[in-house]
């Protein structure tokens, strides 16, 4: 959720080069004293992980006051160092639902929710499969060989399209790849996950050669927008030990 100054204006604060080697809640008291005077203050999210360390966000209820703290507390001296404030790129949990009484964020827990209703059906679908692989089997015929001639032909053309389309690169793109995901993700599971920001357009999940894992690609409208949700989601657990890899490609 990095922000620049170029950002649409926005009710949430995007707040860095905060001295990270102050407490988490000392950091959010304060800063709730420092801007509290310039509006209402809904929310003020601030984390010690690594990629968030030195960062804030700092919500408020409406634009007017959001615009007023940015402009007079841009560049302030705050534990010894300026304060470097923009709009924040995404709409914060606190303003969609202020927005949407019925908003539901997308945490690990209801992504949990969803992989393991997911995972029921993926466990129904095995058995069903299994089931159908004790029928006896036909003879083998002409057609066999025609089958498995076809099959080979969709393997070779997948790699081909892993080669040429799934390289990860540095610079941001209207495309990424997400790897690392279990069995249970779906495209619905995915789209809880990327929906909350702006610019998502789809999700397109697929198997991987690792048994039981599975990657998928979700489409921005832009480079610009797919930033925030690849910062964002990087690195996201959606189960116990299954941290998402979000990548440009």
């Amino acid at each position: 959720m990095a922000s620049s100054s170029t950002n649409q204006p926005s009710p949430t604060l995007y707040i860095n080069n905060l001295n990270d080697k102050i407490n988490k809640e000392e950091l959010r008291a304060q800063l709730y004293v420092l801007f509290t005077t310039y509006g209402k203050i809904v929310d003020v999210v601030a984390s010690k992980s690594q990629r968030m360390r030195g960062q804030a966000f700092l919500v408020f209820s409406d634009l007017a006051s959001a615009t007023t703290a940015m402009r007079a507390c841009e560049g302030m001296m705050f534990y010894d160092k300026p304060l470097r404030i923009a709009y924040a790129k995404t709409k914060s949990y606190a303003t969609s639902r202020k927005e949407d009484p019925a908003f539901v964020p997308p945490t690990s827990a209801n992504a949990s929710a969803l992989l393991l209703q997911n995972g029921r059906a993926e466990k129904k679908r095995q058995r069903e499969e299994d089931d159908e692989g004790r029928k006896p089997k036909r003879e083998k015929g002409d057609d066999d060989d025609e089958e498995m001639e076809i099959e080979d032909d969709d393997e070779q053309q997948q790699q081909q399209a892993n080669a040429s389309g799934e390289v990860p690169v540095a610079y941001p793109t209207a495309r990424l790849l997400c790897t690392n995901l279990p069995q249970e993700v779906s495209d619905g599971v995915l789209s809880v996950l990327f929906q909350q920001y702006h610019g998502f357009k789809s999700t397109k999940v697929t198997p991987t050669d690792v048994p039981n894992v599975k990657k998928a690609q979700v489409f921005f409208d832009s480079p610009q927008l797919a930033v925030a949700a690849k910062e964002g989601l990087h690195g996201f657990t959606l189960k116990k030990n299954w941290l998402m890899s979000v990548q440009y490609i």
